[in-house]
């Protein structure tokens, strides 16, 4: 369940808050002793303007750092000790299935978003993702969230993904120049950021289908300006995605 957000104290000279804190250092060596433990982050998080500055500045970095090294190391490897939509964005993207609400992004049955115990990221899946002129481009991308047996949906998949140096990406440009428009309503379910549809841009590739293990045509995808990837797709019965597995080594 997520944290509601409370209101915070913004540390006016006369804040009892502010008074008696611990030291960062202190805080850094507690929640290390925790593993960063998210829920504990983002339940401090609501203390104060104090306590939600440290959680975005050091806390969640920590937590990414922790759940995927690898990853974090190589989108950082650019020269950036930052990443595009800020470490408490990632480190949801890292351990949050969005879901959809009702008369959300995607045509699809109501379906709650909730946290994921554990999710393998890739950049070789990633590569799937990106059709011929983009693949230059580096796009983390997770394995599907299954939640079989939607009624008319069928089984349905949720996948998210995060790009490297998306400023600068292949991708962006081409969305650019293809004058794709932003999502009227709908944002980003892990920075608030504007959103484009892949689908409308005529940007998702067969292999994305191969690579989920969807029927074809059945993948919808927006791409937020921080680069932030979320989808979903009807996905094959095993025994049909299997077939499909063999076809893309061939």
């Amino acid at each position: 369940m997520l944290v509601p957000k409370q209101y915070r104290c913004t540390h006016s000279a006369s804040c009892i808050c502010i008074k008696g804190h611990l030291s960062e250092d202190a805080i850094y060596l507690v929640f290390r002793h925790l593993n960063w433990n998210p829920r504990l982050i983002a339940l401090m998080s609501c203390v104060c303007k104090w306590f939600d500055e440290i959680a975005k500045r050091i806390l969640w970095k920590e937590f990414c750092r922790s759940r995927a090294p690898k990853m974090m190391l190589d989108l950082q490897s650019c020269g950036s000790h930052s990443v595009d939509g800020s470490w408490k964005a990632l480190g949801k993207l890292l351990i949050y299935c969005s879901g959809c609400s009702h008369r959300g992004l995607f045509d699809v049955t109501r379906i709650p978003g909730h946290f994921v115990y554990r999710t393998r990221f890739s950049r070789t899946s990633g590569k799937s993702f990106l059709i011929p002129q983009c693949r230059t481009d580096d796009l983390y991308v997770s394995d599907p969230c299954e939640h079989l047996d939607q009624g008319d949906d069928g089984d349905v998949g949720f996948f998210r993904g995060v790009f490297k140096s998306f400023p600068i990406s292949s991708v962006r440009k081409m969305l650019i120049d293809r004058q794709v428009t932003l999502h009227p309503t709908e944002v980003c379910p892990y920075c608030k950021a504007k959103l484009w549809n892949m689908l409308q841009a005529k940007m998702i590739p067969r292999s994305a289908c191969i690579r989920l293990g969807a029927y074809d045509d059945s993948i919808e995808c927006f791409v937020c300006l921080n680069g932030h990837m979320v989808g979903t797709c009807t996905l094959l019965p095993l025994s049909d995605s299997e077939e499909a597995s063999d076809l893309e080594q061939c």
